[in-house]
């Protein structure tokens, strides 16, 4: 059906999430969205298709909100309920050239040799593949057809922490994940705080507009897990029936 542009460049090309974290939608608007630290939300879910964020983060009692950071990627995908876990090691001191990046798939750990372009390919399923895109801490993950999703490993330094007053401790480097995505074959009720925007007719409900545009609504995003499937806006192997329904609860405030 439809692809989507996907580019390792934060805030200017669609798919994309940074930093604390800037969602670029599918027309190229950034927002923010906090969600809270120590919890899972679903960014993307599609019938066959569920991509949950692990955020990590501290409390900032002046704004009364979290700073928070994408640690982890849980998705999954297909019939046979697929688990590919995406993550940041974390670190007390940032090394470059130490490998911060995690990949399991299934619950068996993802190995690809640190140079690269080495690539691994998996026997058990054809067509998924992890290939580095730097030695260290950047990777692309891919199932044809389906999706690809682009990761890099990166710290909070020091710099950023005097900037935007994070609170970074000597104890926590604050490890996360700069991402970009590719999907293709989606289907019209595709739903979480990223896959909704590529719905077809799609209107944000964001101010665009404002110094700092913030997608609310956390709650209906939040799931119990990192491969949990049950929040509230959840497609994941609901028929299209169900979740055009389903689509029109939601959204009809």
């Amino acid at each position: 059906m439809r692809a989507y542009a996907n580019r390792p460049v934060c805030d200017i090309f669609s798919g994309t999430s940074c930093g604390d974290p800037r969602f670029t939608d599918s027309d190229n608007n950034t927002f923010y969205f906090h969600g809270k630290k120590d919890q899972d939300f679903c960014i993307v879910s599609d019938a066959d298709l569920h991509i949950n964020a692990h955020f990590i983060g501290n409390h900032n009692p002046a704004l009364n909100r979290d700073f928070t950071w994408v640690q982890a990627l849980g998705v999954t995908f297909g019939d046979d309920n697929h688990r590919l876990y995406v993550g940041a090691r974390r670190a007390v001191e940032w090394d470059e050239e130490e490998d911060h990046i995690q990949v399991t798939f299934d619950g068996e750990p993802v190995d690809v040799d640190a140079v690269r372009n080495a690539r691994w390919a998996s026997r058990a399923l054809p067509g998924l593949s992890v290939r580095r895109t730097k030695d260290v801490n950047a990777v692309a993950v891919e199932l044809d057809g389906v999706f690809s999703i682009s990761a890099g490993a990166v710290p909070i330094t020091e710099k950023d922490d005097r900037i935007h007053k994070y609170g970074k401790t000597d104890r926590d480097s604050l490890v996360h994940l700069d991402l970009g995505f590719q999907f293709h074959n989606l289907t019209d009720h595709i739903d979480g705080v990223l896959g909704q925007t590529y719905r077809p007719g799609y209107v944000t409900k964001v101010n665009i507009s404002a110094k700092m545009p913030i997608m609310g609504g956390a709650p209906k995003y939040l799931s119990e897990g990192l491969f949990s499937t049950d929040c509230a806006v959840s497609r994941f192997h609901r028929s299209d029936s169900i979740a055009a329904a389903g689509a029109v609860t939601t959204y009809a405030s």
